[in-house]
């Protein structure tokens, strides 16, 4: 299977190249990424639990799906992608806030990512994909936020940083 590319950007968000993406984590290079954070109507949000074959962060709770975009895909476009491949549906997608964070792993990655918040709707049941997910939860936001301040170790990196800058954003 070849490897995907990440896109390259500086920090106003240009592309200055592409990279193979465990290569763009080794380097702990920025490039440009998304995150999806998906609703219900009692103002809940979709977690996944990460699959346990996952090369990093397996096991952990993160928000509803978050991955790249390709080369010439919008950032809508790829969360629409993604959404389907991971959680087995789509919902029509918005842009919300983005920024820049660095989330280090103990293998040695980096995340460091230029990141676009997408928020979509859904009330129903998400069709998992088992190789990339194992489980899946709704939560009010303010009971993550304290979920996560009580057992850190049970979420990914980069969502207890993308979740706070997020929670922040929401409160405004």
């Amino acid at each position: 299977m070849k490897e995907e590319l990440v896109i390259l950007v500086n920090e106003q968000d240009e592309q200055i190249g592409l990279m193979p993406k465990m290569e763009a984590h080794e380097k702990a290079l920025l490039h440009r990424a998304f995150s999806v954070f998906v609703f219900n109507d009692k103002d809940e949000l979709l977690l996944q639990q990460r699959a346990l074959s996952k090369y990093h962060s397996p096991g952990l709770w993160t928000n509803t799906c978050c991955s790249h975009q390709r080369a010439g895909e919008s950032s809508v476009e790829a969360g629409t992608r993604r959404l389907k491949e991971e959680m087995g549906f789509t919902t029509d997608l918005r842009e919300s806030i983005s920024f820049i964070y660095k989330a280090p792993f103990d293998n040695g990655l980096t995340e460091h990512e230029y990141d676009h918040i997408l928020i979509g709707t859904y009330n129903d049941d998400p069709d998992i994909n088992k190789e990339e997910v194992a489980a899946w939860k709704w939560m009010k936001p303010e009971d993550v936020k304290e979920d996560i301040a009580n057992h850190p170790e049970q979420y990914t990196e980069w969502f207890k940083i993308i979740f706070d800058k997020f929670y922040q954003h929401l409160q405004q």
